[in-house]
């Protein structure tokens, strides 16, 4: 599998279609189009902080994917004859057998079941590429995000502190 032309169409829990498929560098405008449907609670939990706008920096680190140490997977739905990213899901690999997931949903689209898809799909591509186990720093409100690793059918260990929780994902 090359996770760089990774492609699956998958199913919202009404059962509307939604492809799941690998970020593009085209996929810039799409994807701020995206940051600008989110909430300000949405952004700050995925960010954990206030954030609206990306520096040329930051665009450039979001959109050029290596798909070997960073990879990036997007949802993407139609809507009256045109398609959208509603929801993006990506890993980092930190060290050897290890990456730091994160993931990140339009509101409009939470709570359909698209995180759990993301986190399956990353799953499936980071156990053929070797890796062992994801971690992800989540805020202690963000209850959503530690409902789907609790539901994901992975071990899942946390460990709160006053900043978070500091999630591990056995693969």
């Amino acid at each position: 599998m090359d996770a760089a032309t990774y492609i699956a169409t998958e199913r919202l829990d009404n059962g509307r279609p939604f492809e799941v498929r690998a970020l593009r560098p085209t996929d810039e405008t799409d994807l701020l189009a995206a940051v600008g449907r989110s909430s300000a609670q949405s952004l700050y939990r995925r960010f954990m902080g206030a954030k609206r706008d990306f520096s040329e920096k930051e665009r450039d680190f979001f959109l050029n994917i290596d798909f070997v140490n960073h990879v990036a997977l997007v949802a993407t739905v139609k809507e009256a004859e045109r398609v959208f990213i509603v929801a993006g899901g990506r890993y980092i690999v930190e060290k050897p057998g290890t990456a730091e997931i994160a993931f990140a949903v339009v509101d409009d689209y939470q709570g359909q079941g698209i995180g759990a898809v993301l986190l399956r799909h990353l799953a499936t591509i980071a156990r053929q590429a070797g890796l062992k186990e994801f971690t992800a720093e989540v805020l202690p409100d963000n209850t959503p995000m530690l409902k789907v690793f609790e539901r994901s059918g992975l071990k899942v260990s946390t460990k709160r502190s006053a900043d978070g929780v500091h999630a591990v994902l056995q693969l």
